[in-house]
């Protein structure tokens, strides 16, 4: 049954090369394996995503992926120290300014990787 099997996320890239430069150095992702001309890399709790090659990176209007984490605050300015570029976006019934907004019991905030693709940062709130 799906819903008890693992999720596992697509990242398009356009170039790979770029793409696993912004994800390596710029996130500190640590590839698994080559795949395909693509890679994959592994997160908490047994997920993991696949960077792989096609035209259509980058055309989505929406959040690819996002990483549930504990403390929005410290991954926001890590992120900041490593180069990386937030995004900010109008979202009716939303508080707060700058690179995290509150809304819906979560905080978030969302950056572009080098494709053009919204990644996201979520911590629940109560």
């Amino acid at each position: 049954m799906l819903q008890d099997s693992p999720l596992y996320a697509y990242i398009p890239a356009q170039d790979v090369t770029r793409a696993r430069e912004f994800y390596e150095r710029k996130l500190g992702f640590k590839p698994r394996e080559e795949l395909a001309g693509g890679v994959v890399y592994e997160f908490g709790r047994n997920t993991a995503c696949f960077l792989y090659p096609t035209p259509n990176a980058g055309t989505s209007k929406a959040s690819q992926a996002f990483w549930q984490v504990d403390d929005i605050e410290r991954e926001v300015a890590d992120l900041k120290a490593r180069g990386v570029r937030f995004e900010h976006y109008d979202m009716p019934g939303s508080t707060g300014s700058g690179d995290i907004v509150t809304a819906g019991g979560a905080k978030a905030a969302w950056f572009k990787d080098s494709e053009g693709n919204i990644m996201a940062i979520i911590q629940n709130v109560s």
